[in-house]
């Protein structure tokens, strides 16, 4: 399929998770941009779901097919959003792909209106707090270290929140437990510009105060978001496997209300 990549499994029996990725070709080094792809459909498969990836160059109708057909939605780590999506000019965004924000918005909307599970990671956190009405903070020191695979990830403490369902996904119910994880940012969410919809389920120590590292809906619906990668196992806490297993679990549902084929 255009615009996709084919190299998964096709398993019917399976929750299908549409995975959003970046487009390799607009990547300095297509190669390493498709093992960073490659990373989060590994996840998934791990956590017994059938990812199905899609970038930007999907046509229209294949969108429409992809969106029709998912059980759940992944969106993952890339460049930054389009500050003009939140109401803000350019101040310390870079590498735009507005042809990427299109497709995620678009496959955000039918996500939300068919009641699917949604998971964001690093670009994927910032996108669902923008398309809920969140703003972003274009830049901020100390959260970006080392490009992967260059060097030793930067990492920081992810404070959890007590009481939180991420806590207790993550088997760390206790309020105020903290994973290490990973730091591969430059943008964030403070807690004034989180969306009224999301909840603060983890934060980290910031320059300027505390910075939001993970969300949850506050309505009890299965979204979430985290700005760490926990899909690079090398350097993210292993409890962070139990949010892909809930994602795919959450995503069952909507499986078993799928049509059968033919």
């Amino acid at each position: 399929m255009a615009g996709t990549l084919s190299d998964r499994r096709d398993d019917a029996a399976l929750p299908r998770i549409l995975v959003t990725l970046a487009d390799p070709a607009q990547s300095a080094d297509p190669s390493l941009a498709a093992r960073k792809n490659r990373l989060y459909l590994d996840a998934i498969e791990r956590a017994g779901g059938d990812p199905r990836p899609i970038d930007e160059r999907a046509v229209e109708v294949e969108r429409a097919a992809a969106f029709q057909a998912m059980d759940g939605l992944l969106l993952t780590g890339g460049a930054d959003l389009d500050p003009s999506l939140y109401g803000g000019l350019a101040a310390g965004s870079s590498n735009l792909e507005p042809g990427r924000d299109a497709l995620e918005l678009a496959a955000w909307r039918a996500a939300l209106g068919r009641g699917r599970p949604v998971l964001g990671i690093c670009r994927g956190f910032q996108a669902i707090n923008v398309f809920l009405g969140g703003r972003l903070v274009q830049h901020v020191h100390g959260h970006r270290g080392a490009g992967y695979l260059e060097g030793p990830a930067a990492a920081h403490p992810l404070v959890l929140a007590p009481r939180s369902r991420l806590a207790k996904l993550l088997d760390a119910a206790q309020g105020g437990a903290a994973l290490l994880v990973n730091s591969y940012h430059h943008q964030a969410v403070r807690p004034a510009d989180l969306a009224a919809p999301l909840a603060v389920a983890g934060t980290s120590p910031g320059p300027d105060g505390d910075l939001v590292e993970a969300f949850e809906s506050a309505d009890g619906r299965f979204i979430f978001g985290v700005q760490c990668h926990p899909e690079r196992i090398e350097s993210t806490p292993p409890a962070f496997e139990r949010l892909f297993a809930a994602f795919v679990d959450a995503a069952r549902a909507g499986h078993r209300d799928r049509p059968p084929a033919g």
